[in-house]
């Protein structure tokens, strides 16, 4: 058998990365990583792959930023020759970005199988490009490996066929489980002259929190006022997307009372998020890893596509005032950490997917009775 992975950015790498270390203790696949550069950095990127065990890409198609139709497009017509030449019996594409939707779109226009890792996810929010993403690749998928039990009814509910839904849970806590015992070793924050459970990590990348001026001037005041309220370091790693738009409104004062720091590699972001009192984002991904840490989570949006977060986490959902961000911390902060874990979040979904793959096929097979 053989698959070509795409990955776009840089949560696809946490959730491919045990996929194909589950597919490599089997024996029985070929498999071909091809970096679309959705998203690139090279010194992070670098990083990535060190810290993950990953092999380099055997593809680098280098697309760039751009347009969505753009981004997408070029990702498109650069894969296409490439799956032409392998001729994978599977393609697998991970998480909601633009590549995961061009990977499908090209894979099934040329009768290759396409599985998607993390399917069924939904936030009900169309304005959000990667709901729209979601949508239409898990339309265009043959095996969708979901992560929670809510993935699962999106699915049934849209009239994808049963047989092709496989829960089996969540591939980003397998990246997790393996390294965060490595990233504690890394000791970050006693690097950092920071004391653990005393300071806060921030993450914000998404456009309805930082494109538009008045909402993220009034986030970043809100930060200060968290950070000025409860006597905590807040740590901004800052995203290219949100520096970019703070250096062009010239909001660089709003950022005195944080502690601003670059991007971060994977095992000391996953090391400082161990050790912080709290978590205040609007990515995906954090949402799930601050679940099974038990670190107190609040995400600055209106919705989530991960309500499992909700229920069995520790995870909070806040979209009114920014100024009113300073009651919801202080709230979280004296709430006892979840020990709950979400159903199949145990470390071995990869595990899960590599086994009933193989039980699927190769191209061509008869489809199982």
């Amino acid at each position: 058998m053989k698959i070509v992975h795409i990955v776009g950015a840089r949560p696809n790498f946490m959730k491919i990365a045990p996929v194909i270390h589950a597919f490599e203790r089997t024996g029985e696949v070929e498999q071909v990583l091809v970096h679309t550069g959705q998203h690139y950095d090279e010194e992070l990127s670098k990083y990535f792959f060190e810290d993950l065990g990953l092999p380099r890409p055997d593809v680098d198609l280098g697309v760039g930023s751009g347009s969505h139709a753009v981004q997408t497009g070029r990702v498109m017509i650069a894969l296409e020759s490439v799956l032409v030449r392998e001729r994978p019996d599977w393609v697998f594409t991970v998480g909601d970005v633009n590549s995961t939707v061009a990977a499908a779109l090209v894979a099934a226009k040329l009768g290759i199988r396409v599985a998607h890792v993390e399917a069924g996810l939904r936030s009900g929010d169309w304005t959000m490009p990667e709901e729209i993403n979601r949508v239409v690749t898990d339309r265009l998928s043959d095996a969708l490996f979901t992560t929670e039990s809510s993935a699962d009814e999106n699915l049934a509910r849209e009239g994808v066929p049963a047989e092709r839904v496989h829960f089996v849970g969540n591939v980003m806590i397998d990246t997790l489980e393996r390294h965060r015992d490595r990233a504690a070793e890394q000791k970050v924050a006693e690097r950092m002259g920071l004391e653990p459970g005393r300071y806060l990590l921030v993450t914000l990348h998404r456009p309805s929190n930082v494109d538009e001026s008045e909402r993220l001037t009034a986030l970043l005041m809100a930060l200060g006022d968290v950070a000025a309220g409860t006597g905590h370091d807040v740590l901004l790693p800052l995203h290219p997307r949100t520096a970019a738009r703070v250096k062009e409104l010239r909001l660089e004062h709003l950022l005195k009372p944080l502690t601003i720091l670059p991007p971060l590699r994977y095992l000391d972001f996953l090391g400082l998020m161990q050790d912080a009192a709290g978590v205040i984002t609007d990515s995906g991904g954090i949402q799930e890893e601050t679940t099974v840490l038990g670190v107190p989570c609040i995400t600055v949006r209106p919705n989530t596509e991960r309500p499992v977060t909700l229920t069995h986490g520790t995870n909070r959902l806040y979209d009114g005032d920014p100024h009113g961000l300073l009651d919801v911390v202080r709230e979280a902060l004296l709430s006892e950490r979840s020990q709950l874990r979400p159903p199949l979040w145990d470390g071995h979904a990869a595990e899960r997917i590599a086994r009933i793959t193989l039980g699927l096929g190769r191209r061509g097979d008869s489809a199982p009775e």
